[in-house]
């Protein structure tokens, strides 16, 4: 189901019809640790300011999903990327999310950066794993109840890695 999408840096038309998605997303309260109340420019800032990039996938003007891409830290450990991934509910399931991926971590390379980091994957995420996994990521941290999950309570986060 990927012919036809296009990805690129997102704008603020595009944002705007990704909004109801992202904050659908957020009030889940299953896979992001953002404040839930946060209103639309404060989460545009978040998603579309702070980070140095962000994009947006769409097919025939419908935003599919969007990604940010982000230093991981300052300084000597600016060399790590961080993204942030959401797939609008239409487009679970269709592989876009594995395209914004893959397409981040080719900005990525052309940025400078040395590898990608995942700094907080819930645990009950199954298809974000599964998916991070199948594409080269290695686990390489717990946080033992890290996520306070509405139905499941206190759950673990994985800290994911692969080189670039």
């Amino acid at each position: 189901m990927s012919a036809g999408v296009v990805i690129r840096e997102i704008d603020d038309h595009s944002f705007d019809r990704f909004w109801p998605s992202f904050q659908a997303i957020v009030r889940a309260r299953e896979t992001y640790a953002f404040d839930p109340d946060l209103d639309r420019e404060a989460a545009r800032t978040l998603w579309c300011k702070v980070p140095l990039r962000t994009y947006v996938a769409s097919r025939n003007n419908a935003v599919l999903g969007s990604y940010y891409l982000k230093p991981n830290a300052a300084g000597p450990g600016g060399h790590v990327c961080n993204c942030g991934y959401m797939v609008t509910e239409a487009a679970r399931g269709s592989g876009i999310a594995t395209l914004m991926c893959e397409h981040s971590q080719k900005i990525a390379r052309a940025l400078g950066f040395r590898a990608m980091q995942f700094n907080a994957v819930v645990a009950t995420n199954a298809g974000a794993l599964r998916l991070w996994r199948r594409l080269g990521f290695a686990e390489i941290g717990r946080v033992p109840g890290g996520f306070l999950h509405p139905e499941h309570g206190f759950v673990d986060t994985f800290i994911l890695h692969k080189q670039l």
